[in-house]
């Protein structure tokens, strides 16, 4: 399953290389305003070259771990670089941490010193810094916190010389240790080598997979969380590796002028991102004429530009998608206007995807094949999709019992329950833990039920939930369309699509009640993971005392 084992560069030594070769191409694109800050390979170079000195200087040896926590910013990859031409260990964090989480990874991570970054609030947060880490804030980014402790950036890399070697790690020495979102129990920190992102560009090039190196520009544009895996293996690797040009986002507000401005090659994008497109388009444009308009040749070749150039996707060529399974009906929508969505499928453990579905015949309800020289499989008990990839973690930081627990005989045990069919093609039914008994005893698997309850516009976000009562209930997030329409209209509408589903589902699967909750579901108030994911937990957490009550209602749609 694994190829010969070759000794590709590692990545660093690909920045190396654009750093010599092309000093005077645009790495880099920070907005301001109207305006976009630059910097050039060579720029970029010099900036980490200063830091990795300032690092030495202040005690860091090789080995030592060394924490990010900023939101996506120029400053971002600069760290980053710093720390792997020091021979660092970089450790990624959330930039959305509260206090005490902050202050668990911290100390979970061993730190020695961390990147304090562009952030959206600050507040207490110096409280999770213990004074013996050595703290680096980056330049402030204006409209965000300003951070209150640390070494200043700038004054940093102004009283330090550049760091002249071009220090090469191992291809097994430790290259991140990455903290999973931590949405239940203690996060764990997944440990990999300069080997894994070597390697995925290594076979990326071998076997045109994805199909990176038919881009000949590669232009990115970098707004999910840097130290999630999709972003720094799907958008940070074949930046750095191609000699690419990364641009930002300067605030959620400017994101889609930002965008826009870019009109990135590759993109990668959570499915709650392209769900908003889609939403954005429908409401301007509905879907059935929207279709009828396409079948129209020259109109939809004119009607496909306009909308493709508004969005930021009028060079799109490799439009990736992941951290959640994408709806089926998002995926055909975007088909329409000639964008094919590349599903990834995996995990952190396994240093991103799993299964890919490049090829345009994908089906749309499947998250596509095995990467080139892995496998998955099924648990013959269970159904659990089982990984064995070439990418594989060492294990989770100081935690060899967790390893132990889901890393077995070389096959990582996904915890998502699913099919494979006779043509390799997989699909992820849902997770195994997310399956709940009703007080009638039936399991109830709520993935399916959540996608069919989002292809109406005016639903965002939706979790079944139900455990301990007799039927299903659904709650509902609303999307800026629903928050638009009257509440008759939506009632009407969300009752009708249940319906609709509850026609086509057996007894003890049929939804009794929708609950469209007006406090909107977001990060900060821990109802989303950082990639926009519903946290199941926290759901049942916050409201399960009401499910009852709400199953029990009069209405088939309630307000709260």
């Amino acid at each position: 399953m694994n190829p010969s084992t070759p000794t590709p560069p590692t990545l660093i030594e690909r920045f190396y290389h654009w750093e010599k070769t092309t000093p005077e191409k645009i790495f880099l694109r920070q907005p301001k305003g109207d305006q976009w800050k630059t910097l050039t390979y060579a720029e970029a170079g010099l900036e980490a070259r200063k830091m990795v000195s300032a690092l030495q200087k202040n005690g860091l040896q090789n080995g030592d771990h060394v924490g990010i926590y900023s939101k996506n910013c120029y400053h971002w990859i600069l760290a980053d670089l710093a720390i792997m031409m020091g021979g660092f260990v970089s450790v990624p964090l959330y930039a959305s941490l509260p206090k005490d989480q902050l202050a668990e990874v911290v100390e979970l991570g061993d730190l020695k010193a961390i990147f304090l970054g562009k952030l959206d609030a600050w507040g207490n947060r110096s409280e999770a810094i213990p004074a013996s880490i050595l703290a680096i804030r980056f330049p402030q980014y204006a409209g965000n916190a300003e951070v209150s402790i640390g070494e200043d950036w700038d004054a940093l890399i102004a009283d330090s010389p550049a760091y002249l070697d071009n220090f090469v790690p191992g291809l097994d020495d430790l290259w991140t240790i990455k903290f999973t979102s931590g949405t239940t129990g203690t996060p764990k920190g997944v440990m990999h080598v300069h080997r894994s992102p070597a390697m995925i560009m290594f076979n990326e090039l071998k076997t045109d997979w994805i199909g990176v190196s038919k881009l000949e520009e590669i232009r990115t544009f970098s707004y999910l969380p840097l130290n999630h895996v999709g972003e720094r293996i799907g958008v940070e690797l074949p930046t750095l590796w191609m000699g690419g040009t990364m641009s930002f986002a300067e605030s959620l507000d400017t994101f889609a002028k930002n965008l826009q401005d870019t009109q990135p090659t590759l993109l990668f994008a959570v499915p709650r991102i392209w769900t908003k497109f889609y939403l954005g388009v429908t409401a301007k444009i509905p879907q059935k004429r929207l279709t009828a308009l396409l079948k129209i040749p020259i109109i939809s070749t004119l009607i496909k530009k306009k909308l493709r150039t508004a969005m930021g996707m009028r060079d799109l060529q490799i439009a990736g998608t992941g951290a959640a399974i994408t709806p089926a009906f998002i995926k055909a929508f975007f088909q329409q206007l000639g964008i094919h969505l590349t599903e990834a499928y995996g995990m952190t453990e396994v240093c991103g995807s799993m299964t890919n579905g490049p090829d345009a015949n994908t089906p749309n309800d499947s998250v596509g094949k095995a990467i080139p020289f892995g496998a998955v499989k099924l648990a013959p008990e269970t159904g659990e999709i089982l990984m064995s990839s070439p990418y594989m973690m060492k294990g989770y930081y100081k935690n060899p019992e967790k390893t132990a627990e889901v890393l077995i005989d070389g096959w990582m045990h996904s915890g998502d329950r699913g099919t494979i069919d006779d043509n390799g093609f997989v699909r992820v039914i849902g997770r195994v833990k997310d399956a709940f008994k009703t007080s009638k005893g039936s399991y109830v698997t709520p993935n399916p039920l959540e996608e069919a309850i989002m292809k109406n516009e005016y639903v965002e976000q939706v979790c079944v939930a139900g455990l301990g009562i007799p039927q299903p209930i659904a709650l509902v997030n609303l999307s800026e369309i629903g928050a638009a329409a009257n509440r008759h209209t939506i009632e009407q509408s969300v009752y009708s699509t249940v319906q609709q589903i509850n026609g086509t589902r057996a007894k003890y699967e049929r939804i009794s009640t929708v609950i469209i909750q007006q406090e909107h579901w977001s990060i900060d108030n821990e109802l989303l993971t950082p990639t926009l994911k519903v946290k199941r937990g926290k759901i049942d957490e916050r409201f399960g005392q009401d499910y009852l009550t709400w199953h029990e209602a009069d209405g088939k749609v309630l307000w709260v």
